[in-house]
């Protein structure tokens, strides 16, 4: 019989100015702000109208069925558009689209204003030009998840033909991928 072994201490904190209260958000925050994410803009209609968020929360999820998750918070300018769209667009950025990515991200902005270069897809989705790819999905579940809802959407129609490289969200800033 092995006797039992001691529980590993922890990796420190990676900013000791800043010490994060284990389980605490801003440790899930402070994390994360190391995690570099592509970034997406997902729109949708509802009412005649466009709806759209800057996202970096993009997964895919399976191939077969074509499935993908994106999270919203309930509380976003966007969420009922969201909530009550059967099929949403999916736009992958591209490190051109810096201000655009910002756009959409910020609060009570006209973001489908004269500035936004977009037209109505399959299933009267708003979709966004210039993307690097796109993805109109039917929406298949909304989970709740604390204030947030983890969307689950299936692919119907795309296109990952455009071209350049792809924008990314790390330490709180969009960036463009080094080589």
């Amino acid at each position: 019989m092995t006797a039992p072994t001691a529980p590993m201490a922890p990796p420190a904190p990676f900013d000791a100015d800043r010490p994060a209260e284990p389980g605490s958000p801003e440790l899930l925050r402070s994390v994360f702000r190391r995690h570099a994410a592509g970034v997406a803009v997902i729109t949708a209609e509802s009412g005649g109208r466009p709806a759209g968020f800057t996202a970096t929360s993009l997964n895919s999820v399976s191939a077969d069925p074509p499935l993908l998750s994106f999270t919203i918070g309930t509380g976003s300018s966007s969420w009922p558009a969201v909530r009550d769209s059967e099929y949403l667009g999916v736009h992958i950025l591209g490190e051109h689209q810096r201000e655009l990515a910002g756009l959409f991200a910020r609060s009570g902005a006209d973001r489908f204003g004269p500035g936004t270069d977009w037209a109505g897809g399959p299933h009267g989705v708003p979709l966004l030009d210039g993307v690097l790819a796109w993805l109109v999905c039917r929406v298949v579940a909304r989970v709740p998840a604390g204030a947030h809802r983890v969307v689950i959407a299936e692919a119907v129609a795309g296109d990952p033909a455009g071209e350049g490289r792809p924008l990314l969200y790390h330490q709180g800033r969009f960036n463009a991928l080094r080589d």
